[in-house]
């Protein structure tokens, strides 16, 4: 079976009137010939379908996008959207409800989002010319993911997620794991993160892309797994100063010889198009180049430097601890400690006596 593994989609003000209008060759130019004879494309909704106003409390930006976005990812090709990360449940019950009319409208199915927590962990499944694909998307805890008596996104789990992809081993041929999570514009994995994939490679998973960093990282193949720790953006086209948030990698899956192969894009603006020339050659020697760290240990230190640019960690730990500190830090601290992605980062700040006691 062949597939197509895209990441975050979300219009924004540049091009929001194109995805009403539906145009295809604006915002998709020559990345359309991607989407032919796949089988099944993926890609995550990195945003509510809805006109409300109704945004939920948060830290960062909510967001949202026209109902014609669902006819547009259903005209380019795609058939299954992800909803497991943390902008899903930006305009809380009332947003869902029109994201999921807008989906059944166009004709597409969905995964990663349920009722409550038990009822979110439901493993999608494909199934075409005798073979069967499970499909299990989780997101780390930021905002949107689903409680035991509220609704949302499928949260990973260190338990329940490996005991997921068991299930989905058993009952499928192959199985692809979307983790939404990791610390966004890191090139690299942390260590738990890598950690963790590894874990999951062991348990069943076949394929494991990571998304929500914004970046393309690293790739490696352990225990029979492909492993991307981070593709980049899909069609998140907006002013951003980081160069790595305007390309990304469109990932080809072939379930049947188990091979994988990886497409750069770039955005222009308005839409995406495929990388060409010398920028398509630095795309993929830099992704190579990184690839090679994962095997001589050096990415640990790319990790840890990156950490130590993020002085703002420090800040809101300081101002937590003040004695009478108001109600925004605390709010912030308690977010800041939820998210895996933010502890990964405080780990490297605070290391304990035991990660430095009799070190050679």
């Amino acid at each position: 079976m062949k597939t197509l593994i895209l990441g975050d989609i979300c219009p924004k003000d540049n091009n929001y009137e194109y995805f009403k209008k539906q145009d295809l060759n604006a915002l998709f130019t020559d990345t359309q010939v991607m989407f032919k004879n796949k089988d099944l494309v993926f890609a995550n909704l990195e945003c509510a379908i809805t006109e409300s106003e109704n945004a939920i409390p948060k830290f960062g930006p909510n967001l949202k996008a026209p109902y014609e976005t669902a006819l547009v990812a259903k005209k380019i090709g795609i058939n299954l959207l992800g909803f497991s990360n943390n902008h899903i449940f930006d305009y809380g019950k009332e947003g869902m409800r029109d994201t999921f009319n807008a989906v059944k409208d166009a004709g597409l199915d969905c995964t990663g989002f349920g009722d409550n927590y038990e009822d979110s962990r439901k493993n999608y499944y494909f199934e075409k010319n005798g073979e069967k694909i499970a499909v299990v998307t989780v997101c780390e805890h930021e905002y949107t993911y689903a409680l035991e008596n509220r609704m949302g996104a499928r949260p990973f789990d260190e338990y329940d997620t490996i005991d997921d992809i068991i299930d989905a081993k058993a009952n499928a041929d192959r199985v692809i794991v979307i983790y939404h999570g990791g610390k966004e514009f890191c090139q690299y994995p942390s260590p738990r993160v890598r950690k963790l994939y590894h874990a999951m490679a062991k348990h069943g998973a076949d394929v494991i892309v990571g998304q929500h960093s914004h970046c393309i990282t690293c790739y490696e193949y352990v225990h029979d797994c492909h492993i991307l720790y981070g593709q980049g953006n899909f069609h998140f086209v907006m002013p951003h100063d980081l160069e790595v948030w305007h390309t990304a990698l469109m990932v080809e899956y072939d379930t049947t010889s188990h091979e994988i192969k990886f497409t750069p894009t770039r955005d222009n603006g308005i839409g995406i198009e495929l990388a060409k020339g010398e920028d398509k050659e630095t795309i993929m020697r830099e992704f190579e180049e990184r690839n090679k760290t994962l095997l001589d240990g050096t990415w640990r230190q790319h990790w840890h430097d990156f950490c130590m640019q993020n002085k703002v960690y420090l800040d809101v730990i300081r101002k937590a601890g003040d004695p009478d500190p108001n109600e925004h830090v605390n709010l912030i601290f308690g977010h800041y400690l939820d998210c895996e992605a933010h502890t990964d980062v405080w780990r490297e700040f605070y290391p304990t006596f035991n990660q430095t006691n009799e070190i050679d």
